[in-house]
């Protein structure tokens, strides 16, 4: 039978498939009968489920996150699509399609890698395309950096997505960059393309996104900053000296193109390749996130609804 997609759902309807489960919790309600609160998921999106007289035995069941089939009916609650469900069997990752439930980037892989490496390749300074070419030379990291996601909910949640962020951004610099001669063009270029590659570590995403314990404890701009640290006394083993300065400008790229502490990074810009570099990254990551939250709300409104994590609603209506 052919899988029912989230965003193919509607109020009212008998539901009965196979979901991605995620975040599942065990909660009371106010009188201290048991239910599970989670996400059923797959790749167009997710809804909030609720299992009403749960149980303690039902929830250790669940995997988490994992894959299981519910049984059910969907509801509006509060303004929202919700999935009430009656009854849940655990289904193993070998039994279904894993592409119907992870999202994928839907533009060429092949092409968007390699022209990441002709970018990188006409580097021209010898040590800042050494550190580049360290990186490349990597086969575990680099088959790892062409199907992580860029993130698990923000921007580019889906595979293909760090790839796909980061040719984005090397684009929007190899176009800007002649506007800006004063700016080191290579340092720009190779900031860009290892500013996430700790993402690699920072998340799993072979059922489900989710974060590994280290990157958790450590997270992606921290493993960023190591990683080029490894593979700059890697190259150092091999007779290969990076400059400390070098080395310096690098890191700051790393540190601070999140662009502000609330946002995670230990540092602000303070050099103009790390401003150009996180200005980019944001430009990227916000017309991603704003591009889809237009495509996915629902309805012939002009506008999206609230949308808390940029403040506003979103206009819809496109100028003919």
């Amino acid at each position: 039978m052919a899988h029912k997609f989230i965003s193919e759902i509607s109020p009212g309807e008998t539901v009965d498939d196979v979901y991605l489960v995620k975040e599942p919790v065990l909660r009371s309600t106010s009188r201290g009968d048991l239910y599970i609160a989670m996400f059923l998921a797959d790749k167009t999106g997710q809804l909030n489920g609720r299992v009403w007289q749960a149980s303690e035995e039902m929830y250790k069941a669940i995997p988490k996150p994992g894959f299981i089939r519910v049984q059910g009916r969907s509801e509006v609650y509060q303004n929202s699509l919700q999935i009430v469900v009656n009854y849940i069997s655990v289904i193993d990752v070998s039994k279904v399609k894993i592409e119907d439930f992870l999202a994928q980037t839907d533009k060429d892989v092949d092409k968007m890698f390699a022209e990441i490496k002709q970018t990188v390749g006409a580097i021209k300074n010898k040590q800042l395309k050494a550190v580049a070419d360290e990186f490349l030379a990597d086969e575990q990291l680099m088959k790892k950096f062409r199907s992580c996601p860029g993130g698990m909910s923000m921007h580019h949640d889906f595979i293909g997505g760090l790839l796909e962020h980061t040719w984005n951004m090397l684009r929007a610099a190899s176009a800007i960059l002649p506007l800006y001669p004063d700016i080191q063009a290579d340092l720009v270029l190779t900031g860009i393309f290892i500013h996430d590659m700790g993402k690699t570590e920072e998340l799993t995403f072979d059922t489900a996104f989710a974060y590994t314990d280290s990157g958790q404890l450590i997270g992606h701009i921290s493993k960023s900053f190591l990683m080029l640290h490894q593979k700059a006394q890697a190259l150092a083993s091999r007779g290969v000296k990076i400059d400390g300065a070098i080395l310096d400008s690098l890191s700051h790229i790393i540190l601070s193109h999140h662009g502000e502490y609330e946002f995670g990074s230990p540092k602000l810009p303070a050099t103009a390749e790390a401003f150009m570099v996180c200005y980019i990254d944001d430009l990227d990551a916000k017309m991603d996130q704003v591009t889809r939250l237009i495509e996915e709300e629902k309805g012939d409104s002009s506008w999206t609804g609230w949308q808390k994590p940029l403040e506003t609603r979103l206009y819809r209506r496109r100028i003919e």
